[in-house]
């Protein structure tokens, strides 16, 4: 995780920008961009108007009844600012530590690449396809493509790692971003972006919160609460006449006062969930960063919470990507000791993983050491593309180890015969999704020896997680089918793709997406770029090449392609943290129709009384609590928007009772408390 990412939620740096930035907030065309809380606003404004001119009149309205009407709406509003500024200044804070690591360098731009001549040129001055060299503890002047060159780059000023990366010409781990520094060897670049389009501008526009995108369900809910909040006003408008010929034709009471239907309106439209919404979003943008996670929309993140397929690589993301030595498979006649100490015999000089499992599985079975093995008369045989095999010759004896096929060239040239028992016994390892190496000591086949692509540890158990959550996984792989059905059964998986090509990639989400899914994938080659662009939700390995990371519509800066089972738990707990308070904002209401109903209307109708369960002290009592109330809780709901709902991998059925149970039935009951205890409070000091 990067060290810029780790702010508390409430550091103190960003606890008092949040407080400065709420004031600042307070501009009108800030303010208009949010119609729920602009409509407070409004109501504000009024009330602290209708203060002022109550100071001047003989009778009406308390003065300071409006003013702590009036006090406390503006405080709603200014707690709605401080929601949105905590949630941003995390952004802002992550954005300042990106934009310090960012330098200005100047650039040895190749005039001629054959002579090695070149010029230095400002980095901004820069253009798409310029060719650029860089040496050992040169800052890499734009994003692009090695194009010559080999060498360690420092990229923890974007990943936060301080381990150093290779990067390379050809293959997938040619891209690299500008900021970085080289610490070894030298580099010619090709520019693949504009100034001010590099990968570095484009996280920090996302990580600051001030820049974010709604996303469109964010709009969608936006819209809604923007027609309840009309809704509510038509209400209330409609109430002013009413009440006038209430009280008329009574002869009782008085007309309801402009300060109270404020009030009332207040109350009762959606400004909770309307002065959380922005937080909510961008608290989650900030979570996926903590995650290392750079997300080039909002639209993604979002659709990352209602993604039903995944398409996950075998190799580094199911399985550990090395193949493991798990068994000895000895020819008749042959002890499995025997075997097992021929097969680590033939792997002591062997440096790839599979041959130093030999030696370690040998080692764990019966104790064999490696070194016991080592003296003089030996010649060790490296493995070589062209003979297949690898192992010693000791003692006048030829031992090896390797492809099965080669082994049994071997051993024929050498006069031997393999045995149609152990060849049987080979096909069986190949189709149970293992690889088999065939040992022999001069002509004589001792037996078999079983690698594994190991299945990551807790995989199984995260899949079923995912298939609860009602997403359907599969593995794509270039192995064969048999071999790639073994894994995806070891690993639980929903299905697979087996020797997939781009085109088979592309070709499965496109078939996924035609039946209505949403379909989330990494990758980071640039064969993967295609199907990156295909699918609805893209995370590209920062490792990889400038074409996936263009392809892909978030980059995972540590890499690891298993960080996508987290970024769509980071997506469902976005949409469960915006529904969850959208269900308590909706119910909180109910309690307040309560609290400010019987107030405003009981002088008139004395009937409504009788829907005074909180029996609270007064009329003017009720309906400040209710304001009081209305303002509080915004605060007291900050830390859930910024943290999230918890997300537990259970069906879409037990999330809505369990939200109804919790935030419907929590809305309901809080708010009784919350404005009795007020009202208590109130009385007490005698404020009202």
């Amino acid at each position: 995780m990067t060290s810029h990412a780790q702010a508390r939620t409430f550091d103190l740096k960003v606890f008092v920008a949040a407080v400065r930035d709420s004031l600042l907030k307070l501009a009108p065309r800030h303010q208009v961009k949010n119609p729920v809380m602009f409509a407070v606003y409004l109501g504000s404004i009024l009330t602290t108007v209708l203060w002022i001119r109550s100071l001047g009149a003989a009778e009406g309205e308390s003065p300071g009844f409006i003013l702590g009407v009036g006090a406390w709406l503006w405080f709603t509003v200014l707690f709605a600012n401080f929601a949105e500024a905590i949630a941003e200044g995390h952004g802002k804070a992550q954005a300042a530590s990106l934009r310090n690591s960012r330098t200005q360098v100047v650039a040895r731009r190749l005039v001629d690449r054959r002579a090695g001549v070149s010029e230095d040129v400002p980095a901004p001055d820069l253009k798409v396809d310029d060719l650029v060299i860089v040496h050992a503890g040169d800052v890499i002047p734009a994003d692009g493509e090695v194009v010559e060159g080999a060498a360690s780059v420092d990229e923890s000023a974007i990943t936060g790692e301080s381990a150093p990366v290779v990067r390379e010409s050809g293959g997938d781990r040619s891209a690299v971003t500008g900021g970085t520094k080289v610490i070894s060897d030298w580099l010619v670049i090709r520019v693949t972006t504009l100034p001010g389009r590099s990968f570095l501008d484009r996280m920090i526009a996302m990580v600051e919160g001030a820049k974010r995108q709604r996303t469109p369900n964010e709009i969608a809910l936006a819209i809604l609460l923007a027609a309840l909040t009309l809704i509510f006003l038509l209400v209330v408008a409609t109430l002013l006449p009413y009440s006038r010929f209430g009280v008329e034709a009574s002869g009782q009471g008085r007309p309801i006062t402009l300060t109270v239907l404020v009030a009332l309106f207040v109350c009762l439209a959606p400004t909770t969930i309307g002065a959380l919404l922005s937080a909510i979003g961008i608290a989650g943008m900030n979570r996926l960063s903590r995650a290392n996670v750079v997300a080039m929309s909002g639209r993604a993140v979002e659709a990352a919470g209602d993604v039903d397929v995944l398409l996950l690589d075998k190799t580094g993301t199911i399985t550990l990507g090395n193949r493991q030595a798990t068994a000895f498979h000895p020819a008749e006649g042959v002890s499995e000791r025997e075997l097992a100490e021929a097969a680590q015999l033939a792997s002591i000089a062997d440096e790839t993983p599979e041959g130093r499992s030999i030696v370690v599985l040998a080692k764990d079975r019966f104790g064999i050491r490696g070194h016991e093995l080592r003296g003089g008369g030996h010649l060790f045989v490296p493995f070589t593309a062209q003979t297949r095999m690898s192992g010693v010759n000791i003692d006048g004896r030829l031992v090896r180890k390797g492809a099965a096929e080669a082994v049994a060239r071997h051993i024929q040239s050498l006069g031997g015969v393999t045995p149609d028992s152990l060849a049987e016994r080979v096909r069986e390892i190949a189709r149970s999704g293992g690889t088999p190496l065939v040992v022999s000591r001069d002509a004589q086949a001792l037996g078999a020896v079983e690698l594994k692509d190991i299945v990551k540890g807790g995989i199984k158990e995260r899949f079923s997680e995912l298939r609860r959550m009602g997403i359907k996984t599969v593995m794509i792989t270039g192995d064969n089918p048999m071999t790639a059905a073994a894994i995806a059964a070891e690993a639980g998986v929903d299905d697979f793709l087996a020797e997939a090509t781009p085109e088979a990639k592309l070709a499965l989400i496109r078939e996924y997406q035609k039946g209505g899914r949403l379909v989330a994938m990494t990758g980071d080659g640039t064969n993967d770029a295609p199907a990156l662009a295909q699918a609805d939700v893209a995370v590209a390995m920062n490792t990889g090449t400038q074409a996936a990371k263009e392809a892909g519509n978030m980059v995972d800066l540590d890499s690891n392609p298993t960080k996508l089972i987290e970024v769509v738990n980071i997506g469902k707990q976005l949409l469960m943290t915006r529904g969850a308070l959208t269900t308590f904002s909706i119910a909180n209401d109910v309690a307040k129709y309560f609290a400010i109903l019987p107030a405003a209307f009981a002088a008139t109708y004395p009937v409504l009384k009788s829907l005074d369960v909180m029996r609270l002290s007064s009329p003017a009592s009720a309906i400040l609590s209710a304001v009081i109330f209305n303002a509080l809780i915004i605060i007291a709901l900050v830390p859930l928007a910024l943290k999230g709902v918890r997300y537990r991998p259970v069906g879409a059925a037990q999330l809505l009772r369990d939200n109804l149970l919790v935030y419907g039935l929590g809305g309901l009951i809080v708010p009784f408390i919350g404005i009795k205890a007020i009202d208590l409070v109130l009385s007490a000091i005698g404020a009202v």
